[in-house]
């Protein structure tokens, strides 16, 4: 069997679905964003603030990973990074992002385009200190996405960043940083098994919130 096979023989929102009036809807993007999301939570979806953030580099090339969401507000999507990873760097010369959260069991997702800016260094130093002991060793050990010799050097590094955060429980990352995504456009997106697809897109004008029907 080719890939391809494989692929084509795949089911695709061949399960029960929850149905979306985009007429009844709130005036902004993020109450409703924030009613989906909990009832994606409530659904049991796994990993419901997972959500895949892309970027652009200095040449203008695209790049995306997946991240947790930290908070929902008025100023936006939260999320959290290392300012001198790949992703914090490109962000400091082009803060235009978007985001993308994919809730496969609803047939659900949801599209930010925005600009990130640094949080206050308070609110980066709470997140910070909230965070799980590992996730605090393996940000204190830096260096993210550079080129690692082998695995015994990370060992070595995490070793001697769990003695120095025994120490001193109160350490923080000098470059842990919160950004808040002040959306552009939002776009909420509802999966129909006869592919008559709802696509509700908020996109933001002198007057506070438009909202237009999308094509499937």
């Amino acid at each position: 069997m080719t890939t391809r096979d494989l692929l084509r023989g795949l089911p695709v929102l061949a399960h029960d679905m929850p149905s979306f009036d985009p007429t009844d809807v709130p005036a902004e993007p993020t109450a409703l964003f924030a009613d989906w999301l909990a009832a994606a939570v409530a659904a049991g979806v796994d990993e419901p603030h997972a959500m895949t953030v892309a970027t652009v580099d200095a040449d203008g090339a695209p790049d995306v990973r997946v991240l947790i969401l930290k908070d929902l507000d008025a100023e936006g999507w939260h999320f959290a990074t290392t300012a001198t990873s790949a992703k914090g760097r490109q962000i400091a010369g082009d803060p235009r992002v978007a985001l993308g959260f994919h809730w496969r069991e609803q047939g659900r997702q949801v599209r930010v385009r925005g600009t990130a800016r640094p949080a206050d260094p308070a609110v980066s130093r709470r997140d910070f200190l909230a965070r799980p002991e590992g996730s605090r060793i393996a940000t204190l050990a830096g260096r993210q996405s550079a080129v690692l010799a082998d695995r015994a050097e990370l060992d070595r590094e995490l070793a001697e960043v769990r003695a120095r955060l025994a120490a001193d429980p109160g350490l923080v990352a000098e470059g842990h940083t919160v950004y808040s995504v002040t959306p552009a456009s939002v776009e909420f997106w509802q999966a129909d098994r006869e592919r008559r697809h709802v696509r509700l897109r908020y996109r933001r004008d002198a007057d506070g919130w438009s909202r237009e029907l999308l094509w499937p």
